[in-house]
């Protein structure tokens, strides 16, 4: 278990230290744990950088106003670059449950229509594999 200090034993500018690196830290971090929609779209650029892309579903369990369990499923679009992309490649297929930690990313494009598209990502940095 962490041992917890009162802040109160602490100098203001040893706090102040404390939690900038705390924010810094926590700041636009997600963490996720879920299962594969499809297996990943792998893409290899000219430069031979290596792009992973793929959908991680996260379930919610509840119980509804008659008692009986529901679960609401979330859907995130995810990409993963290089060394994180080709270990997704090589051991991440379609259902596998895994989690992963990394940062939320906003991307705008024009689509063949002219058409301004909006889309989310999840950034991955880190990937952890469960099961077989």
């Amino acid at each position: 278990m962490p041992h917890l200090c009162p802040v109160e034993q602490f100098d203001s500018k040893t706090v102040i230290t404390l939690k900038l690196i705390m924010m810094n830290t926590l700041r636009n971090k997600v963490q996720l744990i879920g299962n594969l929609g499809n297996d990943p779209e792998i893409i290899t650029l000219d430069s031979g950088k290596k792009l992973a892309k793929f959908s991680l579903a996260t379930n919610e369990y509840y119980k509804d106003a008659d008692g009986q369990k529901q679960t609401k499923t979330e859907w995130h679009n995810l990409v993963a670059w290089n060394k994180t992309a080709e270990l997704i490649e090589n051991y991440v297929t379609k259902g596998k449950e895994i989690a992963i930690e990394g940062k939320l990313t906003n991307r705008t494009w024009d689509d063949k229509e002219g058409n301004k598209r909006y889309t989310t990502e999840v950034v991955v940095n880190e990937v952890v594999l469960f099961g077989k």
